[in-house]
């Protein structure tokens, strides 16, 4: 060894050893993440620790004509994702209110509704709650793209100690690049502000200005230029909402025996909504062995 060089039968030994590390290496690195087609389906999913969108075959939706008593933001969410597909300003919107009442619903029945319309060149992509942190990566996934896409996070809300919700606000608009202009964010939440009120107060008390504190966490819904609201119905409306979705299914039942029944369903659940009445439909329909589909 006296120039510095392992003897050659040294070498042959060292190469089973490195050929074994190289094989451990490249067992240990993630596969890379297949490319999705864009234009394969009309509804995705976003996986936020795989950073890919999965295409959904068919999303579980309810006709927009089957939504009863929400005819005020019906008709405000669909021109809004109406002037959004026809590359018109659009504004991000809060579905917000009382749980039942038809908020997811309506979002995924305005975009069948809209796609259908524009051939079907607006996509649904939908994003977990937990996945919200990996929001700026998806959207610079669609940027760009010649498709155009509106992202729905059901369900959204922020508790004590997450901080994502600033992640959101910058990716909402105030972002270096902004809002891609192919792509708008839709949300329900039962919070209006998207977070508790303790949480409000909480943040309050701690900080060296509390009204600044609130006014922070306050400014996340004033990122949504639209904010509709989903009030508790009264038992007259649920009551039309059940008729209505009885004559649509020819349901072979007297609304005189139907009625009782459909008011003793909402009394054993505590609340009367717009999926309270579509929960009584399916059990009547089971009953009668009528098919909903």
């Amino acid at each position: 060894m006296a120039d510095g060089h392992l003897p050659s039968e040294n070498l042959l030994r060292l190469v089973p050893l490195l050929e074994r590390i190289a094989q451990a290496l490249e067992a240990s690195s993630p596969a890379p993440v297949p490319l999705t087609d864009l234009t394969a389906a009309d509804a995705f999913v976003w996986q936020g620790d795989m950073g890919t969108l999965v295409p959904v075959a068919e999303v579980a939706r309810i006709d927009l004509d089957l939504l009863y008593g929400i005819d005020g933001a019906r008709d405000t969410l669909l021109r809004n994702t109406h002037r959004f597909a026809q590359g018109l300003p659009a504004n991000n919107a809060l579905l917000w209110g009382a749980r039942g009442m038809g908020k997811s619903s309506l979002v995924k029945a305005v975009h069948a509704r809209v796609s259908a319309a524009a051939g079907g060149g607006v996509a649904l992509v939908e994003i977990h709650r937990e996945d919200i942190a990996t929001l700026p990566r998806l959207m610079a996934l669609l940027r760009g793209q010649a498709r155009r896409f509106l992202i729905f996070c059901d369900d959204l809300s922020f508790d004590r100690a997450d901080t994502s919700y600033k992640s959101l606000k910058a990716v909402l608009e105030g972002g270096i690049e902004g809002r891609p202009a192919n792509v708008l964010f839709y949300a329900t939440s039962n919070r209006r502000h998207l977070m508790p009120r303790d949480m409000m107060d909480n943040e309050q008390q701690r900080a060296i200005t509390p009204g600044e504190a609130v006014e922070e966490m306050v400014s996340l819904s004033d990122r949504f230029g639209l904010w509709l609201g989903f009030h508790h119905c009264s038992q007259e409306d649920y009551l039309h909402m059940v008729r209505q979705y009885a004559d649509h299914y020819a349901l072979a039942m007297p609304w005189a025996d139907m009625r009782p029944q459909a008011v003793e369903w909402a009394h054993t659940r505590g609340a009367r909504s717009g999926r309270v009445a579509w929960q009584f439909i399916q059990e009547v329909a089971g009953r009668l062995g009528t098919s909903l589909s």
